[in-house]
C-alpha cells in the first residue's frame, strides 16, 4: 500500500522502490511505531477528532498487529515501502474506514521522527545497564587488587609503580563519564516531535502535550520543522558511542598486551580466545582485537551522518533515511562489544606475581630511591644523577634495584644505608601516595566508596 498514490498515474519502477523503501531495516521499530500510533489515536479521541469507539477499535486492532509480529505469525511483506506503511496497511485491511482515521494529523515526517526517538531512547536506556554492568565488574576487579602492585607506564615505558586497582579504575572513570553521556543526551532528546505534521503543524486541534506526557516525554517540541528535520540527537549518540568505543579499544589494547607472552600479566579463558589453524601452541585474544577493530566502524557511522545532515535546507528530505541503519549498526556494534567485555573481563586470570616482577624489573621505584636521597639531605638534582647511575649497575648486571647489594649503592653515595630496601619495595612506594587519587591503600578505598555508590 502506498500513501501516496493518488497524485501519481504509473506504478512507481521496481528498482526505484527497492532503492527507495526503508522497511527492510526500520522493520525494527515496529512496536515504537504502534505505541507512537496508539498515543496518536488516544489523543484524537481525547480531542474529539475521533470517537471513542474508534479509538479503542484502533488500538485493539494494534495490540492484535503487534501480538502476531512478536509472535512470527505476521511477517513483513516485500511490498510496504516502510514500517509506518505496513501496520497502517494491515490495520485497514482488519478496520476498513475506521483504521484510515489513525493518520488524521499527522505525517510520515513527525511519525519517522516520533518512531526514532522512542527507539533511540530504548537503546539508550539498555547501553546505561551495559555500561553499569562493566562498571560493577570492574570494581569486583578493584577490590579484589588493591595490593596486586604493577608497573604504570609513560610512552609505553615503565614509570611508577601502581597497583592493577588503581590502574583499572582509570577505566572506570571512564566508563562513568560515558553513562554519563548518555543520561545527557536521553534527557536533552526527550521531546516529543508527533504534531509537527510534514513540517507546518496540522489544523487539527491536536493536544501535542497529552501525547508528550502518553509517550514519557518531557514536552511537545516547539518548532514542527526542527520536529521533522532534527538528527542532533542521533548525532550525539554516535558521538557518545564513539568515545564508548575508544575506550573499551584502549582497554582491548592493554588486555592484548598483557595477555602476550611478552607480558603474561593476565590470561585470558579459553571461552574469550581462538587458536590458529596451522599453529598448534597459538591462544589468540580474538574478541579484544574484534572489539578493537569494530571501533573504527562507529566512528565511520559518525562521520557517515554528519555528512549527510551538514548541506540539508529545512524541513525534511529522502537524504535524513540514511540516519537508520548506520545508527542500527553503530547501537547494535556498541551493544555486543560493552556485553562480550564485561563477559570476558570477568574470566580473565591475574598473574600478580608477574605484574609485580615487571614493576621492579622496569625500575618503576627509581623516583623512590631519588626522593630518599632528598630526605637524607641529597639535593635533588644530585640525587637523580646518583639513582641514574645506580640504574645503568642493575642493567649491566641483569638485576633490580632491590637486588642490587647494599656496598654498591654505598660505593656511589655513602648516604645509603638498609632502609633503603624498605623504601623501594613496591608496597611503600604505593601506599605513601596517599592523596585522593592517588594508587595508595588508603586512597584507594576511599575512592571504592564512592564509586560503590554510583553503581549501587
Amino acid at each position: 500500500m502506498k500513501l501516496w498514490g493518488g497524485r501519481f498515474t504509473k506504478e512507481e519502477n521496481r528498482l526505484v522502490h527497492k532503492f527507495n523503501e526503508s522497511l527492510s531495516f526500520d522493520q525494527r521499530f515496529y512496536a515504537q511505531d504502534i505505541r507512537g500510533s496508539i498515543a496518536h489515536v488516544t489523543m484524537l479521541a481525547a480531542c474529539g477528532i475521533i470517537t471513542d469507539n474508534e479509538k479503542e477499535t484502533i488500538i485493539k486492532t494494534l495490540n492484535e498487529i503487534k501480538e502476531e509480529i512478536d509472535s512470527g505469525k505476521l511477517v513483513f511483506g516485500n511490498e510496504a515501502e516502510d514500517i509506518h506503511s505496513f501496520v497502517e496497511a494491515e490495520l485497514i485491511s482488519r478496520t476498513g474506514d475506521t483504521g484510515k482515521k489513525l493518520h488524521t494529523g499527522r505525517s510520515r515526517n513527525d511519525q519517522v521522527a516520533l518512531d526514532m526517538r522512542l527507539y533511540t531512547r530504548d537503546v539508550i536506556d539498555e547501553l546505561a545497564v551495559l555500561e553499569t554492568d562493566l562498571l560493577k565488574e570492574l570494581y569486583a576487579l578493584m577490590e579484589k587488587n588493591l595490593d596486586t602492585y604493577m608497573p604504570g607506564f609513560t610512552h609505553l615505558q615503565k614509570a611508577q609503580p601502581v597497583t592493577l586497582a588503581h590502574h583499572l579504575g582509570a577505566y572506570f572513570e571512564m566508563f562513568i563519564r560515558d553513562r554519563s553521556r548518555l543520561k545527557d543526551t536521553r534527557e536533552r532528546m526527550n521531546y516529543c516531535p508527533l504534531g509537527g505534521g510534514a513540517l507546518a503543524g496540522t489544523t487539527y486541534p491536536l493536544d501535542r502535550e497529552l501525547t508528550a506526557s502518553l509517550l514519557d516525554f518531557n514536552g511537545p517540541t516547539l518548532n514542527s520543522m526542527d520536529s521533522v528535520s532534527d538528527r542532533d540527537y542521533l548525532l550525539e549518540l554516535l558521538s557518545d558511542l564513539s568515545i564508548t568505543m575508544m575506550h573499551l579499544s584502549r582497554f582491548c589494547e592493554e588486555v592484548i598486551m598483557w595477555n602476550s607472552n611478552e607480558y603474561r600479566f593476565i590470561e585470558l579463558d579459553d571461552a574469550y580466545s581462538t587458536g590458529s589453524s596451522i599453529m598448534p601452541q597459538k591462544k589468540n585474544p580474538d574478541i579484544a582485537e574484534l572489539i578493537r577493530g569494530k571501533c573504527g566502524r562507529v566512528y565511520g557511522h559518525l562521520m557517515a551522518l554528519l555528512t549527510t545532515m551538514k548541506g540539508l535546507p529545512l524541513a525534511y528530505n529522502k537524504d535524513m533515511q540514511e540516519d537508520k541503519e548506520g545508527a542500527f549498526d553503530a547501537m547494535d556494534t556498541v551493544c555486543d562489544c560493552l556485553a562480550l567485555f564485561t563477559d570476558m573481563l570477568k574470566t580473565i586470570t591475574v598473574n600478580k606475581e608477574n605484574m609485580e616482577n615487571s614493576a621492579k624489573n622496569g625500575f618503576t621505584n627509581a623516583t623512590d630511591a631519588a626522593d630518599w636521597l632528598v630526605k637524607n639531605g641529597v639535593p635533588f638534582r644530585d640525587a637523580h644523577g646518583i639513582i641514574g647511575r645506580l640504574v645503568l649497575l642493575c642493567i649491566e648486571k641483569d638485576i633490580s634495584l632491590d637486588e642490587l647489594p647494599l656496598e654498591e649503592y654505598k660505593k656511589i653515595s655513602p648516604v645509603f644505608n638498609e632502609e633503603i630496601y624498605d623504601a623501594i619495595a613496591m608496597k611503600t612506594c604505593v601506599d605513601k601516595r596517599n592523596t585522593i587519587g592517588a594508587p595508595g591503600r588508603k586512597a584507594m578505598e576511599k575512592v571504592l566508596e564512592k564509586y560503590k555508590d554510583l553503581i549501587s
